[in-house]
């Protein structure tokens, strides 16, 4: 799978994947990206990309004609890319898309800064726009990378023991239930003691269980949506 970032600031992405499962997918051919910068694609000779809100509004917002350029260029190289942009004025991103997701061959994910991007480009050029979450960043880097990771760890062969997937949080709407290591007991405090009698039955029975009550408290909406009887998209 091949990730296409188009963003002012490669430096920020570059790094992500210097390091740990990624940089080991890459190194293994599982994996690929690059930065395409829609500075290189200015027609200013100062590679100015922003411009005044028409209308007026506080805040600068990327223009069209670069932006387009650039992913006029991606789309050249492979007219199956699929485009999307990260934007807080969108869907919540979801480990269903994740999955989705993950059985493409080629992805482009468009980085917004400033006040965002022109809505044109997202009515010409967009296959998908997803948010992070209702909260606001400076730029769209850390939302890109964030989708990277999780479709990428869905890639066959990326993650080393692919028994990781199962039962995480998400799946069929529940969180992960609790999780333990050695010593048995820590600071007074110790593990279900079933965790350790070899029953696998009864172990998968108690994490359930678990998982239920950790969703119920923390995430009431995904709670009800496991009680009505939520199913996966596979």
């Amino acid at each position: 799978m091949h990730f296409s970032f188009v963003t002012l600031f490669p430096h920020l992405i570059e790094p992500y994947f210097s390091d740990s499962i990624l940089q080991r997918a890459i190194k293994s051919d599982l994996l690929s990206f690059d930065c395409v910068n829609p500075r290189a694609f200015s027609a200013n000779r100062f590679q100015k990309v922003d411009d005044y809100q028409v209308g007026g509004g506080a805040g600068l917002v990327l223009e069209p004609l670069a932006l387009s350029s650039a992913l006029d260029s991606i789309r050249a190289q492979n007219p199956k890319t699929h485009i999307i942009f990260v934007t807080p004025c969108a869907k919540l991103f979801t480990q269903n898309d994740a999955r989705r997701l993950s059985k493409k061959s080629y992805i482009t994910l468009v980085c917004g800064r400033y006040e965002g991007f022109d809505e044109r480009l997202i009515e010409l050029y967009a296959d998908e726009v997803f948010s992070i979450g209702d909260f606001i960043l400076t730029g769209g880097e850390l939302a890109a990378l964030c989708l990277c990771d999780s479709i990428s760890r869905q890639v066959e062969g990326v993650l080393g023991n692919a028994e990781s997937l199962k039962g995480e949080s998400y799946e069929n709407a529940l969180l992960e239930a609790p999780n333990f290591v050695k010593p048995h007991i820590f600071k007074n405090l110790a593990i279900p003691s079933e965790y350790s009698k070899g029953n696998h039955a009864k172990i998968c029975d108690l994490k359930l269980k678990a998982a239920e009550a950790k969703t119920r408290f923390h995430r009431l909406d995904l709670y009800v949506r496991y009680k009505q009887g939520f199913k996966n998209e596979k």
